[in-house]
């Protein structure tokens, strides 16, 4: 009998069990399995691509209204040093001010009214008086004579050279008045007013006035206290961990300990700025508001970490190093400060950046010492009354001037470039010392 006419029919259920060796049902769940990994993958990638999105928004603001701020508006004047104001041998006794309402008088011989009058010597700063002592005090030759000089401009003036203040608004909705507005258009037109690098941003200390604000005793402050911080922190933090790694016994009490240093690492910042008020300030009696005492809060606040990243620079260091030593004849002292210790070095100067990074930053501890006073000064020693970088953007985030708005964004910029240099370099010596075991 031909075996064609006795074929044998194998369901379509069987054909797709023996074609995948699984059943149908299966591989239904096996395909949703897959589309829910790629959604997941997905979501991933849209998670990431948002929050940079947000980064690149919250960058793009803080640039846009900071960057005009390291320009400034100056002011053409021709000043006339008359003698009869330097009638006294102190420099400092002259009326400088006079000077230069003086000069804007002979700018504009119209203006006559009080009030008119004292609107246009708010066109220019009060810094400028300040200018004018500077140069007859390096140059004493400057009495008797007419020298054409740039002063800075009023912060009103300058929000309007930048575009930042609407003219089209109600007179009495705006600072600047028509009267000064057409006086400005006068002077641009004759060429009399530029933007110019703002060097007082970066030479000068605190002010009320927002032109003459700048963040020299802000960096000079945080610059003293992070140094207290890291003579302190470094070599406590290092000690710790090499005690607690390599010759603690394994008890009750180390377990203690290290559970507490992982906890304090997690405790909030400004808790530390609590026990320092109680302690440094209260009982110690250590002068508030300087960068002696916000160094010894963030050395509190930054131990932790260094703790955690010393131990763990130490965990990574294979154990035939020590074996190796002992077995030369090396004791345990010699072990770990001649062998362990040199190789665990660039992880540990790693976790002290990054923990450096993170005290740079804060602020809420640094309030609760009394560094958010209005320090016009620029700190001269670890002593001197000083404000830090993020107290000053705090400060001047609380000021109502519009011109604190551009000089906030701005100190912002200048922190994240310190942060951003100062991850850069840790990332820099992990890469150049890492050792691969």
């Amino acid at each position: 009998m031909n075996s064609d006419n006795h074929r044998t029919i194998i369901p379509a259920t069987a054909l797709d069990k023996s074609a995948s060796g699984f059943s149908v049902a299966f591989n239904k769940r096996l395909q949703r399995r897959y589309r829910a990994e790629q959604r997941f993958k997905w979501l991933g990638i849209a998670a990431i691509f948002s929050a940079l999105a947000f980064l690149a928004f919250l960058l793009t603001t803080v640039i846009g209204d900071g960057a005009s701020a390291f320009r400034q508006t100056v002011i053409q004047l021709e000043i006339s040093f008359d003698k009869e104001e330097f009638t006294q041998e102190d420099l400092l006794q002259a009326d400088y001010q006079r000077l230069v309402k003086t000069a804007l008088s002979e700018r504009f011989p119209e203006v006559a009214g009080r009030q008119d009058k004292r609107l246009l010597y708010d066109l220019v700063s009060s810094g400028a008086s300040y200018k004018l002592l500077n140069m007859v005090r390096d140059n004493p030759k400057l009495i008797g004579s007419r020298q054409t000089i740039w002063v800075p401009a009023n912060d009103d003036v300058d929000m309007l050279i930048k575009g930042k203040i609407d003219m089209d608004q109600p007179e009495g909705n705006r600072r600047i008045k028509d009267r000064q507005f057409q006086w400005i258009s006068s002077i641009r037109e004759a060429g009399q007013v530029e933007l110019r690098f703002n060097r007082a941003f970066f030479t000068n200390g605190d002010s009320r006035e927002p032109e003459l604000a700048g963040i020299r005793g802000a960096i000079k402050g945080s610059f003293y206290t992070l140094l207290i911080t890291l003579l302190l922190s470094f070599p406590i933090g290092v000690a710790a961990a090499i005690y607690l790694e390599e010759f603690a016994p394994d008890n009750r009490f180390t377990a203690f300990i290290e559970v507490n240093i992982n906890n304090l690492a997690a405790v909030p910042s400004i808790i530390f700025g609590l026990l320092g008020l109680a302690i440094f300030i209260n009982f110690w009696g250590v002068p508030r508001s300087t960068p002696l005492v916000g160094g010894l809060v963030l050395t509190l606040m930054t131990l932790p970490t260094i703790i955690i990243a010393a131990r763990a620079s130490l965990k990574s260091v294979p154990p035939s190093i020590r074996e190796a030593a002992l077995g030369v004849g090396a004791s345990k002292i010699q072990t770990v400060f001649h062998h362990v210790l040199p190789l665990a070095l660039p992880g540990m100067l790693t976790g002290t950046i990054i923990g450096m990074a993170q005290a740079l930053g804060e602020t809420a501890p640094l309030l609760m010492i009394g560094m958010v006073a209005f320090i016009v000064d620029v700190p001269g020693s670890i002593t001197d009354p000083a404000a830090a970088l993020p107290v000053q953007i705090y400060l001047w985030a609380d000021s109502p001037e519009r011109a604190f708005t551009e000089k906030t964004s701005a100190a912002i910029m200048v922190l994240l470039g310190f942060l951003v240099i100062m991850n850069a370099l840790a990332v820099f010596m992990r890469k150049k010392f890492e050792i691969t075991w």
